[in-house]
């Protein structure tokens, strides 16, 4: 084993990092300074975004794929230099503000080469459960956003690592970026972009534009924003990981033109529920289900809202900020599942059909007086509410790195708590899509009995 290898190897576990580096991209740019905006800040104390594919095995691998990708990846970082940076924090008034900043220092992205040779394609797509070993697959694994800055017990993460994990007959590409610096636009935005510059070779320029990597303020805010506290360990608030299992549900396309069409003709209304809100009406009404609900409980499901093309000031494409809003539908689980399947989806319409710029806007303005935060361990606390991140819009499966599409899209276990779905593109172009679904075990193992759900899931081969 060489001085730079490690082993990470148990029986559940069988992964070894092979190396790492820390990529700098190749720019004599001067050091900027990126004033971050109350969305980005917000979201400081959550987890890394952790998204990666998996791709079919290539013509060559070892050092030789590797050093390619990461020559790539080098490529991608220079479009993208702010993930190059480090988060910093800056006092001010004698110490009783803080403002926090991403800095253009180049410092470097990391970037990892694992093996496990032992693991194969068919081991993480053969069944609808995810094994834990997926998660070896990502690096910064329960790092929060804040560890992003560097302070006297420890040195800054950066906020961007990617790994490269060859598999007996594939590769997995997992990614992981510090949700502060951007959502999951920006996360698929950087990696279509590394795919299309690997794909394309030294000699092809990338097609993609250029990234927006300056943020959108309102005129009355103060930039750089000041937080009224002395220290960011203040808002820090570390929770023990709830129980959870996993499951990943592919929906074909016809599948949900079903569940489209039944839930606009129980409703019989003028405008229509979306694919999306009625593929996620189903899922509440099966999790609320499987969670025995009681009828008069309260149950609520928070859909995130993009702000890219909706609100004055913030480009539709290319911004690499954070730019979402939450809204949430809120009912007893007795109406849910009493009123069917296109009640619950109308439910989720409204609150989309609801979004006020203006209402986002003088959010934006508040949140610069009296700052919160978001905590993704609140959702858990009482086993009713569920929460959908990322979109079936992100460009997941044009990810070719130039040896074939990706065969599976997983993410690693960072925000994994009881009610939080991630919504995928599915893996047939067309409108199919994919859920991962995190719960308590005892409400999973009945969600998987509940035959009205899973006759819409499309199983695995």
């Amino acid at each position: 084993m060489g001085s730079n290898e490690m082993r990470t190897e148990t029986r559940e576990c069988p992964v070894r990092i092979v190396s790492r580096r820390m990529i700098q991209p190749p720019s004599e740019e001067p050091v900027l300074n990126i004033h971050l905006t109350p969305w980005d800040l917000r979201l400081i104390t959550i987890d890394y975004i952790q998204k990666g594919i998996l791709l079919p095995k290539p013509p060559a691998g070892g050092e030789r794929l590797v050093d390619a990708l990461a020559s790539s990846f080098t490529r991608a970082l220079a479009r993208f230099y702010p993930l190059a940076g480090r988060l910093s924090v800056e006092h001010h008034d004698g110490g009783k503000t803080i403002a926090v900043l991403l800095r253009c220092t180049g410092e470097g992205a990391e970037f990892i080469h694992a093996a496990a040779p032992g693991v194969t394609i068919a081991d993480i797509t053969g069944s609808i459960h995810t094994p834990p070993v997926v998660y070896a697959f990502f690096p910064l694994n329960h790092v929060l956003g804040v560890d992003a800055v560097a302070d006297a017990e420890s040195t800054a993460q950066p906020v961007l690592s990617a790994q490269v994990t060859e598999l007996a007959d594939g590769v997995f590409i997992g990614m992981s970026l510090n949700h502060t610096v951007g959502d999951g636009f920006a996360f698929w935005e950087f990696f279509n972009a590394w795919s299309e510059i690997h794909r394309g070779g030294e000699m092809i320029p990338p097609t993609r534009p250029a990234p927006v990597v300056q943020r959108f303020f309102l005129d009355a805010c103060p930039v750089p924003i000041r937080m009224p506290f002395g220290e960011l360990r203040h808002v820090v608030r570390r929770f023990e990981r709830p129980t959870v299992e996993e499951c990943f549900f592919t929906f074909s396309a016809a599948s949900i033109r079903k569940l489209k069409a039944r839930a606009n003709e129980e409703i019989m209304a003028a405008a229509t529920v979306s694919s999306l809100q009625a593929l996620l009406a189903h899922l509440w009404r099966a999790v609320s289900r499987a969670r025995c609900l009681l009828s008069g409980q309260e149950t609520s499901y928070t859909l995130v809202i993009g702000c890219r093309g909706r609100v004055d000031g913030i480009p539709a494409q290319g911004y690499m900020g954070n730019a979402v809003a939450l809204g949430k539908a809120i009912s007893t689980a007795g109406e849910i599942l009493d009123k069917g399947l296109g009640w619950t989806a109308w439910q989720m319409n409204r609150v989309v059909a609801s979004f006020d710029k203006a209402a986002v806007e003088e959010w934006l303005d508040r949140w610069t007086r009296e700052p919160d935060f978001f905590y993704v361990g609140n959702l858990s606390s009482g086993g009713d509410a569920l929460l959908t991140g990322s979109s079936p819009r992100f460009d997941v499966f044009g990810n070719d790195f130039g040896w074939g599409k990706p065969v599976a899209v997983r993410s690693g276990a960072g925000n994994k708590i009881d009610g939080k779905l991630t919504v995928f593109e599915g893996p047939e172009r067309g409108g199919s899509m994919s859920l991962e679904v995190c719960i308590a075990p005892d409400a999973l193992e009945r969600l998987l009995a509940d035959g009205e759900f899973m006759a819409s899931v499309s199983m695995p081969m």
